[in-house]
């Protein structure tokens, strides 16, 4: 979660779990039950989930803080299918899914553990681009999703482009 300084458009704070000993980046791990699904909509809750202020970057002042979410994603139309452009299990493009347009909207709040800082508020994707779905990439995809990638072979770049770009989000916070 990034806050920026409204005057100059400079980040002031970068709340994140830090870079974990196996080198993956802003990534924590929530309990299975924080995430539910139920027909066309995800909500997803966490409370009290331990991350850091880095205010000075790479990590040399990172202040302990707390972060509370609720977010709920709602897709909407019908799904596009998405089919590999490459065999290379490496690439960016080997991956298969469904995609649906999607919206979200939430609420948020954060601290410093010492009490000196904190912010609360609420978010939507109003306006801007979502997708939710499902995939699978490297060696997880099977010989069905190999047969649809020769069927879609013809596929243009935009849409190859487009594929790897499938993100689900929260809205950027300002």
């Amino acid at each position: 979660m990034d806050f920026f300084d409204p005057g100059s458009g400079l980040q002031v704070h970068d709340f994140n779990p830090g870079i974990a000993m196996n080198g993956l980046i802003w990534v924590v791990q929530i309990p299975d039950d924080a995430v539910v699904v139920s027909g066309n909509t995800v909500t997803i809750h966490v409370a009290n989930q331990a991350v850091a202020d880095e205010i000075a970057f790479p990590g040399t002042v990172r202040i302990p803080s707390t972060l509370s979410f609720d977010i709920t994603y709602t897709k909407s139309g019908m799904p596009r299918k998405i089919v590999p452009t490459s065999r290379d299990p490496l690439s960016a493009f080997h991956w298969a899914g469904d995609m649906w347009m999607a919206s979200n909207s939430g609420t948020f709040s954060v601290s410093y553990n010492d009490g000196s800082f904190s912010a609360k508020g609420n978010f939507s994707s109003s306006g801007m681009f979502g997708e939710i779905g499902t995939e699978r990439n490297g060696i997880f995809l099977g010989g069905d999703d190999q047969n649809d990638s020769e069927a879609g072979q013809d596929a243009t770049e935009r849409e190859s482009v487009q594929s790897s770009q499938s993100v689900i989000l929260p809205s950027r916070l300002r």
